[in-house]
């Protein structure tokens, strides 16, 4: 089991640890239904520290990494990020993650703990310009309509102009950090990526406001699940590709990279399914694993799903045969044949995460 530096205060704090890809983490606090709302309300913090960091310095370190992934990193301005996936051979996805520039020879690249062993042999395998410094670097996110006022009155300055999917080094008190004005949760919300030694401190800062709760990933869970936001090795692993997992708008299909020839076979076969949104009218929530039907013939898979806290039914994400996958399609799901519907997420649309 590996640990966090912030292991101790999860505990101080009552949280309720869990075994997460190797690693122990938190997946709920004062409740999951609680900690959902008080993030779509005011602001949460969420130890993300367990996901992996690389750093990419250089020209030619930079168009080798660029050859790795579906997204046009030549094409990312400087101060801002992009979200795109690696893909094998096949074109199925290794992994998604953001790449941000942070100057025209420097990227700081963000990825998921599942798949970061084989992400790292990709990024750093003969590439001397990447570094991966996931073991020095811890990540806490602050999510919420109050989170850019929290950052600002912590003396981070830096938070109150960052827009969207915009980054940029900043310190607090002394201490250097990266903040990403992203997130996983579809309200206004920054990433911090601090030094392990300094994240103890910013946590118990960031706690110190009344406004400021902990949240785990249960919420976590449910946030990303109303926006419809992809979970890696459960929404998608490689045995999925970007068309399949509805990603086709993040794939810049004129530059070359890994996976491309396989995706332009697969566009030009057709046929594959969709990665598509799906409700119940009640409580009730579709399950990972459920099979869905029309009338009795299987039709696709539930990968994601859960109730909605914010939106007051069950929500979720399935893989659909094509012909079934249009909005507004009449399904089933489960053994107890939940009645579902198929949607276009997000399922809830008051997130902050653009204001």
């Amino acid at each position: 089991m590996q640990y966090t530096p912030l292991h101790d205060e999860h505990v101080a704090d009552g949280g309720k640890v869990v075994d997460f890809h190797g690693w122990a983490l938190p997946i709920q606090f004062t409740g999951i239904l609680d900690e959902h709302a008080h993030t779509r309300t005011k602001a949460s913090v969420f130890d993300c520290s367990h996901m992996a960091e690389f750093t990419i310095r250089g020209r030619d370190a930079i168009q080798a990494y660029s050859g790795l992934v579906c997204s046009d990193v030549e094409k990312i301005v400087p101060g801002r990020g992009r979200y795109g996936m690696m893909l094998n051979d096949s074109g199925g996805i290794i992994d998604d993650l953001i790449t941000i520039k942070l100057a025209e020879d420097e990227l700081y690249v963000v990825t998921n703990a599942g798949p970061a062993a084989r992400v790292a042999e990709r990024i750093c395998g003969g590439n001397p310009g990447a570094e991966d410094v996931s073991a020095h670097t811890a990540k806490i996110d602050i999510q919420g309509p109050l989170s850019r006022e929290i950052l600002v009155g912590e003396g981070i300055a830096e938070a109150g102009s960052l827009k969207y999917f915009q980054a940029c080094r900043a310190a607090w008190r002394g201490t250097e950090l990266i903040v990403s004005r992203t997130g996983y949760t579809g309200e206004l919300g920054y990433e911090l990526f601090v030094a392990n030694e300094a994240a103890p401190a910013l946590w118990r800062a960031l706690r110190a406001h009344d406004a400021v709760r902990p949240a785990g990933l249960g919420a976590r869970d449910t946030l990303r699940t109303e926006m419809g936001y992809l979970l890696s090795g459960q929404d998608f692993d490689e045995s999925r590709t970007p068309l399949e997992a509805g990603a086709e708008s993040f794939v810049a299909w004129d530059t070359p990279f890994t996976g491309r020839d396989a995706l332009l076979e697969q566009r030009e076969r057709g046929g594959y399914p969709l990665l598509s949104g799906i409700r119940t009218g009640d409580r009730r929530a579709p399950r990972p694993g459920f099979a869905i039907c029309l009338g009795d013939e299987s039709v696709g898979t539930v990968t994601s799903g859960t109730y909605g806290p914010s939106v007051g039914h069950g929500i979720g994400l399935a893989y659909l045969q094509q012909d079934v996958a249009a909005p507004g399609t009449g399904l089933n799901a489960g053994p107890k044949h939940i009645a579902v519907e198929t949607a276009r997420p997000p399922f809830y649309g008051q997130g902050t995460c653009r204001t």
